[in-house]
């Protein structure tokens, strides 16, 4: 069979490609809201019950998706589970009223929790240590195109039949990707068209914990019980909800607060999300720029994106002082552009700490945790938001990321300085 040249970046390309159809299948929603509020007399507070209704499905199902992962593997996971999302966004057509409209998006949160806990394992598996937050800051970039790919189409489906067709047309494109996924990707250790030469660059570069096939599984219960574990789930609770605010809210914030008409939404909804994209790729690329100039370790320069896209969020945090709705949407922006970047970093680090059998129930106990915390926060929002408006929930979004950086400065220790603690603690014991 031929050999196929760099074979490891098709592989993410692929798993970006199913994170931009997760990603369309969320945010159909936020975009069609307006429409579809009137249409079914929604009102806002019942639209964050939905909104709930998939944020705690999805978080609770994010360990139980990466405990499935990490037992039958990436490749059979992730498409089922994306066969499964697709067809729950294109049931949303079905809904006649906000109950029926709660109960699919639960369905989607079930089933799309899948889709960051597969990327990351995917990326751990395909990547040397020096080049995976590269590789996930690519993966990452899915999330925000997809994001980004949601206002246009989804007012083009709007303009061209109803709110129903928006999710009939991305639940099929998530049925096409998911043949690709089945019919393209295989493990390192299986596919044919990888050469000799990368199979063994890959596997040169892997931590011990990646690279060892007969490396153990270690429970859940024995993962939230490590600190390594809630350096990385207490930064999630704090930093998730502030994406979710701005693929769930910023549409409703453009229609209500800057007083945007659809076609204004269309155009200049999915500036966020583009700059998201930048985030994720140059996050990525940060890291190795941080450990080469700066002269860190690979783990400290993760801390160090993580730091710069906490620093950031004060932009959208300053969103009440725009007198422009043109200036409101650069702040988003550089919202989207810093959550993105801190997120990557947080997925490397993720993948830094936790071995190859137990990195995909480590990101969804993690993910649950971050998906809790948007949860709360959206019930706090869909309250708040008609007594005190935007803006004092945005500044409270960007003291959260800031914590958060705080609390993985405070906490995480890559697994060399783990090791080494563990030896200093048991010589100590010996001696005394």
């Amino acid at each position: 069979m031929k050999k196929l040249k760099g074979l490891r970046w098709w592989m993410v390309g692929m798993v970006t490609a199913g994170l931009i159809v997760n990603y369309l299948a969320r945010n159909t929603l936020s975009v069609a809201a307006p429409t579809m509020m009137k249409e079914l007399n929604i009102t806002t507070q019942e639209y964050s019950y939905i909104v709930v209704a998939w944020q705690v499905c999805y978080a609770l199902m994010q360990p139980a998706a990466g405990y499935i992962l990490d037992v039958i593997g990436t490749k059979l996971g992730f498409g089922i589970f994306a066969l499964a999302w697709s067809l729950a966004c294109a049931g949303a057509a079905l809904a006649g009223s906000w109950q029926s409209l709660a109960f699919f998006r639960g369905l989607l949160g079930l089933t799309e929790a899948a889709g960051i806990p597969a990327g990351v394992k995917a990326t751990s598996e395909w990547f040397p240590a020096r080049e995976r937050s590269i590789a996930i800051g690519w993966f990452n970039i899915g999330s925000s195109i997809g994001a980004l790919l949601a206002p246009p189409l989804v007012v083009w489906t709007l303009l061209r039949g109803s709110w129903h067709l928006s999710f009939v047309v991305v639940g099929v494109l998530g049925v096409i990707w998911t043949g690709a996924w089945f019919l393209f990707y295989q493990h390192p250790n299986k596919q044919r068209a990888l050469s000799d030469a990368e199979r063994d660059y890959i596997l040169a570069g892997q931590e011990q914990q990646h690279a060892d096939d007969n490396a153990v599984r270690t429970p859940w219960h024995e993962i939230v019980r490590t600190r390594k574990f809630w350096a990385i789930a207490i930064p999630r609770f704090l930093s998730e909800p502030a994406w979710q605010t701005f693929n769930a809210w910023i549409p409703l914030y453009m229609a209500n607060e800057r007083h945007m008409n659809i076609k204004e939404i269309a155009m200049f909804a999915w500036l966020p999300f583009l700059a998201a994209d930048i985030g994720c790729v140059l996050g990525g690329y940060l890291s190795p720029w941080f450990h080469k100039h700066f002269r860190v370790s690979l783990f400290t320069s993760r801390k160090l994106v993580m730091a710069t896209g906490a620093l950031c969020m004060i932009g959208p945090g300053c969103i009440g002082l725009a007198g422009s709705p043109y200036t409101a949407i650069f702040l988003l922006c550089i919202g989207g552009f810093a959550h993105q970047t801190l997120s990557g970093a947080l997925y490397s680090i993720t993948s830094d700490v936790f071995g190859k059998n137990e990195v995909a129930t480590a990101t969804g106990l993690a993910g649950m945790s971050g998906y809790l915390g948007a949860t709360l926060f959206t019930l706090v929002f869909g309250v708040l938001v008609t007594h005190i408006g935007y803006s004092p929930l945005f500044l409270l979004l960007a003291v959260f990321d800031l914590v958060a950086a705080v609390v993985v400065w405070t906490l995480a220790r890559d697994r060399v300085a783990n090791a080494v603690t563990g030896v200093e603690a048991r010589a100590t014991a010996q001696h005394s």
